[in-house]
């Protein structure tokens, strides 16, 4: 089976955030201070979520990404992992991480089947790192990054780029493909930190492009994979692409095949949007999973059509923290 929404998008992937918890504290996804997490019965359990995942696999769900917060922080995370991948109808399970606290499970996830990772990396300065993150870390997450190449995993690093604050990383982290077949993707900032979107920062994907090109003239446009949030290029020598996610400008909308699940269980169709169905709730009181199907498609035909459209729908301004929706 294979679902479309309202605008004829077919809908085949799940990104689902297992925890609201990040042993990181980014400041473009979350404030330093006065994050509540939520309490364990808020949560989704794991069985709760595979039963989910199992009536999405149904409707037509064949990828999910699972994130948080950070994944890794969450208790008994590789014995649902171990479930997840034998769901009837999923075909790919993948993760994105910090790389804090991955690295010692590299080989199971190998054993499970589980082999594109990405990989959260700001900057390759340690002094900045701590900065951003607010934790001294960044060995930990390079020894991770080095591994995963090790073990022939497939990796994209994610690098959410500020002007003034790591726009100098650009290049440094771009030079990271020129010896590796790993993908470094650049990202506009997105207003969920908590406070909103910092303008004098915002590096919009046509600056981020600009910057590369600077260094490298002849950067060359490759084709996007389909549904692909990035535009992707290759430097002429290296090994790996660089992309560019146009996250705030969102210029990727009519291709858009992904739903979000935040870790208290709130469906979005779209990340802009501020939640359209509660199915912590609904799985709780509904012990029907027909019934769930039916309000599953219903939503599904009420999608808008961009993440503008989605923003001027919500019942508040964007605001909230990354953490509380998932990656």
């Amino acid at each position: 089976m294979q679902i479309f929404d309202n605008h004829g998008r077919p809908i085949s992937y799940l990104r689902l955030a297992v925890t609201d918890r990040c042993n990181l504290r980014c400041f473009y996804c979350m404030p330093e201070e006065g994050v509540q997490f939520l309490p364990k019965p808020h949560l989704l359990t794991f069985e709760e979520m595979l039963r989910m995942a199992g009536i999405l696999a149904e409707l037509g769900i064949t990828k999910i990404r699972i994130t948080g917060g950070e994944p890794f922080v969450r208790r008994d995370l590789m014995h649902f992992l171990g479930k997840l991948v034998d769901i009837s109808g999923v075909q790919e399970v993948s993760i994105t991480t910090n790389g804090v606290l991955t690295k010692p499970h590299l080989k199971e996830l190998k054993e499970l089947g589980i082999r594109k990772i990405n990989l959260s990396l700001d900057t390759l300065d340690r002094e900045r790192f701590h900065e951003m993150t607010r934790r001294d870390e960044l060995p930990k997450v390079l020894d991770t990054f080095y591994a995963l190449l090790e073990n022939d995993f497939k990796l994209k690093v994610n690098a959410v780029v500020m002007a003034g604050k790591n726009d100098q990383d650009i290049l440094p982290l771009a030079a990271l493909s020129k010896e590796n077949e790993v993908s470094v993707r650049f990202i506009e900032e997105m207003p969920f930190n908590g406070s909103g979107i910092n303008k004098e920062a915002f590096m919009s994907h046509t600056r981020i492009l600009n910057a590369l090109r600077t260094e490298y003239p002849e950067i060359q446009k490759v084709q996007d994979e389909l549904h692909s949030t990035s535009s992707n290029y290759r430097i002429p020598d290296f090994k790996g692409l660089v992309g560019v996610i146009a996250a705030f400008s969102r210029t990727f909308c009519g291709s858009c095949n992904r739903i979000r699940v935040t870790p208290m269980g709130l469906l979005k169709t779209c990340l802009y949007d501020d939640g359209v169905l509660n199915l912590r709730d609904l799985l709780r009181g509904e012990p029907d999973d027909e019934r769930v199907k039916a309000e599953l498609l219903e939503v599904f035909q009420k999608r808008p059509k961009d993440g503008f459209e989605a923003e001027k729908k919500r019942s508040s301004l964007v605001s909230e923290s990354m953490t509380t929706i998932g990656g």
